[in-house]
């Protein structure tokens, strides 16, 4: 203990820390934690600065182009990304969920070749959510993770290999509270990350995989160069070779799109490819340019992955990962079966199945899903059409994406009075699960994580500004998205279990749908409501 007294120094646990909770929380690992902060933190700060500069010259009217100082980078046939890893070389099918003990254990059985458990968009970042996932992935590695509940035994299947396992850490922006160095906020992607690297990096090398994991919402090749920053630190501290770690970045923000090339070069040596985060995606277009009256969208049923700025940035993904030797993965299915209504159920399904055959045709090497139901129908159709581990060899050289195809809002379609309504319900309902501690949440038979929230509230915010009409005639103003909001969150508060936060979830939506004021992300709007913070207690002393 004693070589780690002058580290701990400033480093203070603020959340209960329970006796579950001590082998994730261990003096060393926190020692960890602290290097990570101390030495990354300020750039982290200084990257996030550089976006609101960015946004700031976008407000004005600028469009984003691809980079000229980068353009060496992207003319260099020369280099590549990383071959794949062990247990990285066939993803067709990845499923995507939260961290809870339950949740990991049907993962991991799933019929699946990889899972994404989420430390970001499907979790509400509670202090217990984040370090009791920290528990159950450090349990699942070492396939102790079997318990029991309510009656029933969840046990990992032992009849076949398990789905390799890859972590989502949260996003740059987002902070970890409980945690503070040196007086500051811990950075949540540090905190989610340092950890699960610290406890499991050596035990899953030994299990035939790595420390792999999934990257969100950067902005530009800077950020995946800070990212590669924190994996050779981290690999040289352990004593692991470099390039053990394996990062797939997800493509979800129209600025990141203009700088694929780069994202991968930064990251490598440790690069395991790219992703279709379309839901996020959707949601970057329409923030960034939300003074911009061209970006203006139509309901978002209607913006489909056909589209032409959506169709744009998954060809120019696939073709940029493929020239570089990585992975190109399709995204989220997000249907729930039907289980009362077979036809509408089938309805589902048949447009889930359109969907991945879309996507195995245009070269992608995987796809995702968020419910295993779903896993033999995207099983399925990747299995007949991509009868390889992937489709690395599929070149798409037939494809030539300009700046102007990334940034075509030629999107068919209405904004309506129902449009409306739904974006409402979605962002109520997701807000108000959240503020519970829920992070990802079942309405109409879709599962909606924080993605789809941030769409519907950035649609309504861009209607109202830009005094849309509706389809029935009516101008979208201030005062009639108010009179929807309060409807609605009458009308679901009225429905849901006494004690529900509707209300709660409505006073922070009202906020966010007037044109006027607008958060940068939901998650930091409403984080604050969700900490537990306490007295703080020095790290060494736990």
């Amino acid at each position: 203990m004693a070589s780690y007294e002058a580290v701990l120094q400033g480093v203070n646990v603020l959340g209960p820390v329970q006796e579950s909770q001590r082998k994730i929380l261990t003096p060393q690992a926190l020692a960890f934690l602290a290097l990570l902060q101390r030495t990354f933190n300020p750039t982290r700060k200084a990257l996030l600065e550089r976006r609101k500069l960015r946004q700031a010259e976008l407000d004005k009217g600028a469009l984003p182009d691809f980079l000229p100082e980068t353009k060496h980078i992207r003319e260099d046939p020369t280099w590549k990304g990383a071959p794949p890893a062990p247990g990285l070389v066939d993803r067709r099918v990845e499923i995507t969920g939260p961290t809870d003990r339950k949740m990991v254990v049907n993962a991991l059985n799933a019929d699946v070749w990889t899972y994404m458990a989420d430390f970001e968009d499907s979790s509400a970042p509670t202090w217990d959510n984040m370090v009791n996932g920290q528990v159950n992935l450090y349990d699942a590695v070492r396939r102790q993770i079997d318990f029991k509940q309510g009656g029933k035994e969840y046990k990992l299947r032992t009849d076949r290999k398990l789905p390799t396992l890859i972590v989502r850490p949260r996003g740059w922006h987002l902070e970890e509270k409980h945690v503070t160095v040196d007086g500051e906020p811990m950075s949540g992607s540090l905190f989610d990350f340092g950890l699960y690297f610290f406890h499991n990096a050596f035990e899953t090398v030994k299990r035939g995989f790595g420390p792999y994991f999934y990257l969100p919402k950067m902005e530009s090749h800077l950020e995946a160069r800070l990212w590669n920053d924190v994996f050779n630190l981290a690999q040289d501290y352990i004593g692991m070779p470099r390039g053990t770690i394996r990062g797939t970045v997800l493509i979800e923000t129209i600025l990141a799109a203009f700088e694929m090339e780069e994202i991968i070069y930064e990251l490598r040596d440790h690069s395991s490819g790219l992703n279709c985060g379309r839901w996020d995606y959707i949601f970057s277009v329409i923030k960034k340019f939300r003074q911009n009256s061209n970006f203006v969208l139509p309901d978002r049923s209607c913006v489909t992955m056909t589209v032409p700025f959506m169709d744009a940035y998954v060809k120019l993904l696939i073709q940029t990962c493929h020239k570089r030797g990585v992975h190109a993965m399709g995204g989220m299915a997000a249907q729930i079966p039907i289980k009362d209504d077979p036809a509408a159920n089938e309805k589902a399904m048949e447009g889930v199945r359109a969907d991945k055959l879309r996507e195995v045709r245009a070269g992608h090497d995987g796809t995702w899903v968020a419910h295993p139901a779903l896993a033999s129908i995207a099983s399925d159709i990747f299995n007949k059409h991509m009868p390889t581990p992937n489709q690395l060899f599929v070149r798409r050289e037939d494809v030539s994406i300009g700046a102007n195809d990334l940034l075509n809002m030629n999107v068919p379609g209405q904004i309506t009075e129902q449009g409306i309504r739904k974006n409402l319900n979605i962002g109520l309902g997701y807000m108000e699960a959240w503020l519970r501690g829920v992070g990802c949440v079942p309405i109409n038979h879709l599962m909606e994580d924080a993605a789809t929230a941030e769409v519907s509230r950035s649609q309504l915010w861009q209607w109202v500004r830009h005094g849309v009409t509706t389809a029935e005639g009516k101008r979208v103003d201030k005062g009639y998205a108010l009179k929807l909001l309060k409807e609605q969150a009458q009308e679901l508060s009225a429905k849901a279990p006494k004690g529900n936060k509707y209300q709660l979830a409505a006073q922070y939506f009202s906020g966010q749908v007037t044109g006027e004021g607008y958060a940068d992300f939901l998650t930091s709007l409403l984080y604050n409501e969700i900490t537990s913070a306490g007295s703080p207690k020095p790290a060494s002393k736990l």
